[in-house]
């Protein structure tokens, strides 16, 4: 037996699984794109490509290659081009531009030429145009300052609004075949015609709203091509995606009509196939993100709403309002399901509703033809056309072992029933108390899922191959588990996290198969938040890991993104209630410390802003406890490069292994 044939996946390994998103489906149902991301050790980055999909000939092939990156493909209304999105400049200069393929005889154009990145588009129904955003062109008077007085911004005030956009094709095809037959030097900074053309007098791009100071977040375009609706916020800041609204362009008058609805939540918004009704999604109840999120539906001629699936307890998306109904998705416990509801509430599964995890679903308008990406707990995600699998990621799997996953549950004391993903080694003997280790998921409205492990920031597979059972609670707060669930650790945060965390401990030492005195705890986000908690609240850790972590409320709420979402969880603001803040903080148990502790975090994160991480490191190491802190340069809230996941997998490895198994660190951790 080869070593391959009894080992796991490696760190490398699992950094280099490909990770495929975004796709989309040709009308006439033949052919597939899809967005395979992988990981280029050379350049230190993860390269993304399209790939189409020819059900003709049973075969894959890339759109781009190398450095030539390519996203978010999309099919003419005909079938027979393909248009995506694909970096053009060199370093911090590059720009997402439109490119189409005609097809496979004729060559790549590129038919945008924005000032900046084009962040999406849609395709006219006609196929004559296409839809996009971007951010809108800095006015002269920004410009002027800049010259005038350097680089600076006053927050809340200096907004880069995105704006939506037509792009006629035809005028698009002939700037592209005129730039072509120009030298280089002509077409980046030439003064001619084509050379060097500002974006606002690019006469192949017609601005649809940049009159107004909103950002527009979600859009889509009617069957006959006469309206659009959109979705906006009035500032790109997170902290204002709750107070969007919807809009209704004429696209022959350019009149703008704001509707007389409120969806209460950032998503798509799209026309029925008949082009009279729009559905989006809002809130049940109030604007919180840990309510349930439902589809609306609104009548454009009665000025009349309906929400067809009020029976599921959980978030509903739209993705594409078809004949037969709209596709959307959703999340029954660890399961993400994707199916057609009808108006009259009739809900249709597309996949399997058990042990299935599926996203990124696209569909035809006639709904014969569906596409998806699907995983189990058994099989790495691929891509399905209906139920035919296109992909072959399973080959990286053979011949190789995969850690066991059981989806496990108990109960706390306060009455909820936890959910939990186990991950065992192949070998596995339920007479033997095994070291544990929990991995916990971010979010946290999220959850963790029991399919092949492409975590890059705790290495579950190399745990369980050194004989450790790994735990992933789906802690209070956790989707999938409906409303009342994800509102249970409101004004609970740390204190009802450490409940679910250690019950799930006691609950799997009191069945004989894990060791007491060789648990430990990592997590990245809100789970680095929960690791840093049980470190400053718990002794009952052996080790613990904080990556990216929330370490005092106070400090993340005056410094963060998102100020939000602490008032949503916490209830109010630090000013007007600072117990709340103070008791769910890690920071106030600071001298309960004792458990030895890596710190992990970015050095630009926005989400949860490095001081959080300084904070807990002073606070330990004044307090006597082992701790090492690791800031990764220019990195923000998750890592976008495989040498950083891979220092973040090792790190996190050879902590627990000295620790808990007694292991020698590698000198100085220098990966």
């Amino acid at each position: 037996m080869s070593k391959n044939d009894t080992n796991y996946l490696t760190i490398e390994e699992v950094i280099s699984l490909s990770h495929f998103h975004d796709t989309a489906i040709s009308e006439d149902g033949q052919q597939v794109a899809y967005v395979r991301k992988t990981s280029d050790w050379d350049d230190n980055t993860y390269r993304q490509h399209v790939w189409v999909y020819d059900s003709n000939i049973d075969k894959s092939h890339p759109v781009t290659v190398g450095k030539n990156e390519s996203i978010h493909p999309r099919w003419s209304p005909d079938s027979q081009s393909l248009a995506y999105l694909s970096p053009v400049g060199e370093g911090d200069e590059k720009k997402k531009q439109i490119f189409i393929q005609p097809s496979q005889e004729t060559g790549v154009l590129q038919i945008s030429h924005t000032e900046h990145s084009v962040e999406n588009f849609k395709w006219a129904p006609d196929g004559k145009g296409l839809f996009f955003t971007a951010k809108r062109p800095e006015s002269e008077k920004m410009k002027q300052r800049r010259e005038m007085f350097g680089d600076f911004t006053y927050i809340d005030q200096d907004f880069h609004y995105h704006s939506l956009y037509y792009l006629d094709l035809g005028k698009g095809k002939q700037k592209a075949n005129m730039l072509h037959q120009l030298p280089k030097d002509l077409r980046v900074n030439g003064e001619g015609e084509f050379g060097n053309k500002k974006h606002e007098d690019d006469e192949t791009s017609l601005p649809l709203t940049e009159c107004m100071d909103i950002h527009i977040c979600h859009y889509d375009i009617s069957a006959d091509g006469q309206k659009v609706v959109f979705n906006a916020t009035p500032t790109p800041r997170i902290v204002d995606f709750h107070e969007q609204e919807i809009y209704l362009l004429d696209m022959k008058s350019k009149e703008i009509t704001k509707l007389d609805i409120t969806p209460l939540h950032v998503g798509n918004v799209l026309f029925s196939d008949d082009g009279s009704k729009i559905c989006y999604n809002r809130y049940v109840q109030e604007k919180a993100i840990y309510n349930n999120i439902t589809l609306e539906i609104y009548d454009l001629e009665k000025k009349e709403t309906s929400q067809p699936i009020k029976h599921v307890d959980e978030h509903i998306f739209p993705v594409r309002w078809v004949e037969d109904g709209i596709l959307v998705t959703w999340q029954e416990r660890t399961n993400y399901i994707v199916g057609l509801v009808s108006e009259e509430g009739k809900l249709i599964p597309l996949v399997n509703k058990e042990d299935m995890a599926a996203s990124s679903p696209s569909i035809t308008s006639n709904g014969r033809n569906f596409v998806c990406i699907k995983a189990t707990s058994l099989e790495a995600a691929e891509v399905y056309l209906n139920d035919k699998r296109i992909t072959e990621q399973y080959k990286l799997y053979e011949g190789r072992q995969k850690s066991q996953k059981e989806v496990i549950c108990w109960k706390t004391n306060d009455g909820l029933e936890i959910e939990g993903v186990l991950s065992k080694p192949t070998d596995y003997d339920s007479s033997k108390a095994y070291p544990l280790l929990l991995a916990v998921h971010g979010g946290p409205v999220a959850a963790s899922i029991a399919t092949p492990t492409t975590n890059k920031y705790q290495p579950i597979e190399q745990f369980v191959q050194k004989g450790f059972l790994v735990l992933e609670p789906n802690y209070r707060g956790s989707s999938g588990y409906g409303e009342a669930f994800r509102k249970a650790n409101y004004r609970q945060l740390g204190l009802g996290d450490y409940e679910d965390v250690i019950s799930g401990v006691d609950d799997l030492i009191e069945k004989g198969i894990v060791d007491p005195e060789r648990v430990g705890i990592m997590g990245w986000s809100q789970g680095g938040y929960i690791s840093a908690f049980c470190a400053t609240y718990s002794n009952r850790f052996k080790a613990i890991s904080v990556g990216a972590g929330i370490s005092n409320w106070m400090t993340y709420y005056v410094n963060t993104d998102i100020t939000t979402f602490t008032q949503f969880y916490l209830g109010d603001t630090p000013w007007n209630d600072e117990e709340i803040y103070r008791k769910t903080s890690p920071m106030t148990y600071i001298n309960n410390a004792s458990t030895p502790t890596l710190i992990q975090h970015g050095e630009k994160d926005t989400r949860v802003p490095v001081p959080n991480a300084f904070e807990l490191y002073r606070g330990l190491k004044d307090v006597g406890v082992e701790t090492e802190l690791v800031i990764y340069k220019g990195m923000e809230h998750g890592s976008d490069k495989p040498g950083l996941n891979r220092a973040i997998l090792k790190q996190n490895l050879d902590w627990f292994s000295h620790h808990i198994l007694g292991e020698k660190l590698i000198e100085n951790r220098k990966h």
